[in-house]
């Protein structure tokens, strides 16, 4: 890899995402020699990936350059490479590029979608965790649209115009109010000789009830919000098979739909040689101890998504939210140091400083540590707090410049197919 030898010890970081940067920053003129994996050379915000996905913004917004983040520091190495293997007892990484040893490993890795083994699903529906799968689905929800210009088949083309959303989360709850936005702002004026009316947004849940990890007022709230858009609400659904074209459930409820978003669940992205069931926890997270040291492993750590802390206070682990990661590799950052300077490790004790999503314009819940609220003010602590959390001074100003511009206009310029997403439209028409 090209990287220089040094008498100062070697942390190697896998992955580029809210963990992995939050702790490099952390190690900041530090005596220690850093370097950064990751398969794509960019952060992805991932809390704005739906409004790529629905034209709000471009990828280009949400995304900086991994070099960029690391620019000024010294003794900091970045390396495009995927890894494909840990070997921990020599205390190696196999990589797409090579070989590299390490003194500490930060496995910080992130999450991926869970389709809970259902390999149809996989197959078929679309996922939203990267910003190529959000643009695979801008792409199909535009294409869907024009193909039902071509049929003069009402059946085919309600299917073509029938959304499907499994999930009641965040992502599930965000993307359903952006549809329903598009659909009674955008779709009449770009396709006036299509009844965008017959247009549909199901939103699928499994519990009962919306934002079941927020309060049960913000469950409400943010379920009225969508049933006012228009959207169509399912809870105690549970989807079991989409063959590309029908949805089946458990129940006898069944959809007929161009396309399945699947918001339904994530998983830890974890990686061979650290895989073994006796350090898997639920959600396929490394089990960590207090001071994110992977069991039975004092030199590797895992932070974020990957990681899963069991305390009293979070028995199945801290949220797979932006939040824990952040503090986590800014916690490990300072224990690393400790480490090497052969102090005793302070345990990591998670802030919870609450939650939120939004709903559309105007609408989002907030639950934060001592106030919960609804409505237009929550819209705006949404909108400043993701401005906030934004990497670079260029990329919040476009996001704000864009969410301005459309809440001004009413519209979404980004409703482009630049990657066009191949898919069969002849089984609808059976």
């Amino acid at each position: 890899m090209n990287i220089p030898r040094s008498n100062n010890p070697r942390v190697v970081i896998i992955g580029g995402g809210f963990g992995g940067i939050s702790l490099a920053q952390k190690l900041r003129k530090q005596e220690v020699q850093v370097v950064l994996l990751d398969k794509n050379n960019y952060h992805t915000f991932q809390p704005l990936l739906y409004q790529v996905s629905t034209g709000g913004l471009e990828p280009d917004s949400i995304a900086y350059p991994l070099r960029k983040v690391l620019i000024g520091y010294d003794n900091f190495f970045f390396r495009l490479a995927e890894v494909t293997e840990i070997l921990p007892n020599k205390q190696l990484l196999k990589t797409t590029i090579g070989e590299i040893s390490y003194d500490y490993l930060v496995v910080a890795t992130g999450s991926e979608t869970n389709f809970f083994g259902n390999t149809e699903l996989e197959q078929h529906a679309m996922a939203m965790k990267s910003i190529p799968q959000s643009l695979n689905l801008r792409s199909l929800i535009l294409e869907n649209f024009e193909q039902a210009l071509l049929t003069d088949e009402y059946h085919e083309r309600d299917a073509l115009m029938n959304f499907v959303i499994v999930g009641g989360g965040p992502t599930g709850v965000e993307l359903a109010g952006a549809l329903a936005e598009i659909k009674k702002g955008i779709l009449p004026k770009d396709y006036p000789d299509l009844d965008t009316r017959r247009a549909q947004i199901n939103l699928v849940q499994g519990g009962d009830r919306l934002l079941d990890a927020m309060s049960e007022k913000a469950s409400e709230k943010a379920e009225k919000f969508l049933e006012d858009l228009g959207v169509q609400v399912w809870k105690n659904v549970r989807v079991t098979g989409y063959d590309g074209k029908t949805v089946r459930t458990k129940t006898d409820l069944v959809f007929e739909t161009a396309t399945l978003i699947w918001a339904a669940g994530v998983k830890g992205a974890t990686i061979k040689g650290l895989d073994a069931k006796e350090l898997i926890a639920g959600g396929n997270r490394l089990s960590v101890n207090e001071f994110n040291q992977v069991i039975g492993f004092p030199n590797i750590f895992a932070i974020g998504d990957i990681a899963c802390m069991q305390t009293e206070e979070a028995p199945r682990g801290h949220p797979m939210m932006a939040q824990p990661a952040i503090q986590q590799g800014r916690k490990l950052g300072e224990n690393l140091i400790r480490l090497i300077n052969g102090k005793p490790l302070e345990p990591f004790i998670y802030k919870d400083k609450g939650s939120m999503a939004t709903v559309g314009r105007n609408k989002a819940v907030c639950d934060l540590k001592n106030i919960r609220f609804q409505g237009v003010f929550a819209w705006f602590v949404w909108m400043f707090v993701h401005l906030f959390f934004l990497i670079g001074f260029r990329n919040r100003v476009v996001v704000f410049v864009n969410w301005v511009y459309n809440y001004i206009r009413f519209d979404r310029e980004a409703r482009l197919i630049i990657r066009p997403f191949k898919r069969n439209y002849d089984q609808f028409r059976d």
